[in-house]
């Protein structure tokens, strides 16, 4: 399975002669799967189709699927509003017996407004459904659109995702290579701060020095720390090897990541190992920001 992303965009546009029509979805990142549809009057029974063949395409994200319709001129016919027309032709007769007046003209009765209207041409039962089948085949085509569009941005992100936990690798590395040097480095601290305070005759036995340094160096171990981050990363590229719907756990081993970086900054008894655990932080938001977007 292919990582994907739940940003994406696609459009279908179909037709049958008499009618034009076109089908768009677009859809952004979202904790789950949210789908509103628009579709004109008349071609409700489309809106559950859509609800119905989303989720086969996408797990998760915000979808959002309209269709609009283009009828042109359609065909119609001329009907004469019977109830209008015998309203006219009574007040028609009622005016001539008063006024002994001619009888009105055929075209002049059709000429008044309300007598002659036009409709359209029903369309048949079989070819209405013909086209909303159409249209629903169309829909398919647009959300299969759809979900490739998504699938090659999850490439180009997992290719992004890859660069970011190299770099947290080589940073736990560095950490590692900083972290090894410690207790010679507080060994030797420890001295200097007993050599400030004591006299320098009276000095520290060094059984003693060895014990302090030992308890600092225990305070300030952060191989756990080191190992968990280590195998926070091997699980993060197992994710992406998998692929399938791993935004959810990918966003949580990057709060465990950063949990271990705050720890490392937390222990640091030295610049650099500081230094490397605020660039680790940095890289973890940076990473976390490219996986919000991780179907």
């Amino acid at each position: 399975m292919t990582v994907a992303s739940m940003t994406g965009f696609a459009r279908r546009e179909g037709g049958d002669g008499a009618v034009t029509w076109t089908w768009e979805a677009k859809s952004v990142n979202a904790k789950g799967l949210d789908v509103r549809v628009r579709v004109p009057a008349g071609l409700d029974a489309l809106e559950p189709k859509v609800r119905a063949t989303v989720p086969h395409y996408c797990a998760r994200g915000s979808v959002n699927v309209s269709l609009s319709v283009d009828r042109g001129a359609r065909p119609v016919e001329l009907q004469v509003n019977r109830a209008v027309l015998d309203q006219v032709l009574a007040l028609a007769t009622e005016v001539q017996q008063r006024t002994d007046a001619a009888p009105p003209r055929v075209d002049g009765l059709l000429g008044i407004r309300g007598v002659l209207e036009t409709a359209e041409t029903p369309e048949a039962e079989d070819v209405r459904a013909a086209r909303e089948a159409r249209m629903a085949a169309d829909l398919d085509g647009l959300l299969a659109d759809l979900a490739a569009v998504r699938r090659d941005e999850g490439a180009r992100m997992a290719a992004s995702v890859h660069g970011h936990l190299d770099e947290l690798a080589r940073l736990t590395g560095e950490a590692r290579q900083t972290a090894e040097a410690q207790p010679a480095a507080l060994r030797e601290r420890l001295r200097r701060q007993v050599a400030d305070l004591l006299d320098a005759q009276a000095g520290l036995p060094e059984e003693r020095l060895a014990q302090e340094a030992a308890i600092l160096a225990s305070k300030a171990d952060v191989r756990e720390e080191l190992d968990r981050l280590d195998a926070h990363l091997a699980s993060a590229r197992e994710l992406l090897d998998e692929g399938g719907v791993i935004g959810r756990r990918l966003d949580f081993l990057c709060q465990e990541l950063n949990r271990e970086a705050n720890t490392l900054c937390s222990k640091a008894q030295d610049v650099a190992l500081t230094r490397t655990g605020l660039a680790l932080k940095n890289t973890v938001e940076q990473l976390r920001e490219q996986i919000q977007n991780i179907e």
